[in-house]
């Protein structure tokens, strides 16, 4: 129990959080196998049941996230890399507020609008790019915000700038992965690493750290037990099949 706690207070203090490695030098335990399963408990159960959507004014965007890939045109145009959405409150007169980030299936308009009713609530402005899947959000209850690339490009605008606030959430995460975690994230875990950076990103502003691990012990604490075949990504086969026992009874060459 004393190294759980300890391990919370390693996790929650650290303002860009902690790696495997590191928190297996800091608590000297000798698997690498026990801490990862222990960061992962702690990720899995960061995302509190019923937690508040986003309000007011409210950036969409989705990013790739993942290595670059040579053949990748860029864009929605799909490949090895995750496609993830992004959503953050803009605040007045500046600033940004909270954040949501989750994969998505694909760009079309069914993940979309997915992403906006999971986390951003109805009556909110949503401001989101010209795409055309995202039309329609007026009808889900939402002021939508359309802000067109090509139209800033005409007036010798850059389109870069129109949605500064998930671009800038987007860049922090891809840094702090690359950083804290040097990439090494696949896309079985990968919503368990965004949980993270949300739950750091939007408390980023607190004053106490031992508020931040208060929060952690009490959200680990109500949430269901988690097993470690359930933070298995996938299950491996062996390369090479087992020998089946003999029979009773069954001569063995030599015996």
């Amino acid at each position: 129990m004393t190294v759980w706690f300890a391990a919370c207070w390693q996790f929650a203090t650290g303002n860009d959080g902690i790696s495997a490695l590191s928190l297996k030098r800091t608590l000297e335990i000798d698997s690498y196998q026990t801490v990862w399963a222990m960061l992962h408990r702690l990720r899995s159960v960061l995302v509190r049941p019923g937690r508040d959507r986003l309000t007011g004014r409210v950036e969409v965007d989705e990013t790739y996230i993942g290595g670059e890939e040579p053949d990748l045109a860029g864009g929605r145009a799909r490949g090895k890399k995750v496609l993830t959405g992004v959503a953050v409150e803009v605040l007045e007169p500046k600033g940004f507020g909270r954040c949501r980030m989750m994969p998505l299936a694909d760009a079309s308009a069914r993940s979309l609008h997915g992403l906006v009713r999971d986390c951003v609530e109805p009556g909110a402005t949503v401001i989101a790019d010209g795409w055309p899947r995202y039309y329609g959000l007026d009808k889900l209850g939402y002021v939508h915000d359309r802000r067109s690339q090509r139209a800033a490009a005409a007036r010798g605008e850059d389109p870069g700038e129109l949605l500064p606030a998930v671009h800038r959430v987007a860049s922090l995460a891809k840094r702090w992965l690359l950083g804290t975690h040097q990439g090494a994230v696949d896309a079985a875990h990968l919503p368990n690493y965004l949980n993270e950076f949300v739950f750091r990103f939007n408390r980023r502003r607190s004053r106490g750290r031992g508020m931040v691990f208060y929060r952690v012990l009490e959200l680990t604490v109500g949430h269901d037990p988690v097993r470690y075949r359930d933070l298995i990504a996938a299950r491996q086969p062996s390369a090479v099949p087992p020998t089946p026992p003999h029979k009773f009874g069954q001569r063995i060459a030599g015996g």
